[in-house]
């Protein structure tokens, strides 16, 4: 469940003290890191959310993790509050709004690129080069590659969804089917 309001008020504390320290790119890789462990990692997940546990036994269990991934003075102690504020919870939301914070900060956005197969170096250009006229942003692209979809792509930029996979339009083809039927 996304705890976005949370995880907005702590994203928007870090942001302004990213923008002081100019740290922006250090904090958006130790939050993407540590929640990377945190989603594919189920022990990681219960070390630090398990209410069985102590709050110093999951303190413990982040000091290990800060270590691991040689955060810097502040994401250590940011991470820490986390867990004496029992938020390690919402730790992906975070890094989620964290990011995308820094994006409209820096006039970026990510963007997500669905494809039958694997797009060539020269259409995965033209793709960004559309999506970011589109937007008005530099795009960060990444692709990712789903046999489902059948054909076509579906390009994902923030909330916009461009959807132009022979998936879709056929579901199209067979609610218009439907609706002349009745």
């Amino acid at each position: 469940m996304k705890n976005t309001v949370l995880a907005k008020r702590y994203a928007k504390a870090l942001f302004a003290v990213g923008k002081e320290e100019g740290g922006f790119d250090d904090y958006c890789k130790a939050l993407n890191d540590m929640a990377q462990f945190y989603i594919t990692t189920p022990e990681v997940y219960d070390g630090l959310t398990n209410p069985m546990y102590p709050v110093d036994v999951r303190a413990k269990v982040m000091d290990y993790l800060i270590d691991a991934l040689g955060c810097s003075q502040v994401m250590a102690n940011f991470f820490k509050l986390l867990v004496q504020k029992k938020r390690a919870n919402i730790l992906p939301d975070i890094a989620e709004v964290f990011q995308a914070m820094v994006d409209a900060d820096k006039n970026m956005c990510q963007g997500k690129v669905v494809s039958a197969m694997a797009l060539s170096p020269e259409l995965n250009e033209k793709v960004k080069a559309i999506l970011e006229k589109i937007t008005g942003k530099q795009v960060i692209l990444t692709t990712e590659v789903d046999p489902s979809i059948l054909g076509g792509i579906v390009a994902k930029v923030g909330d916009l969804v461009l959807d132009g996979s022979i998936k879709s339009q056929l579901a199209g083809l067979k609610e218009s089917i439907k609706g002349s039927e009745q």
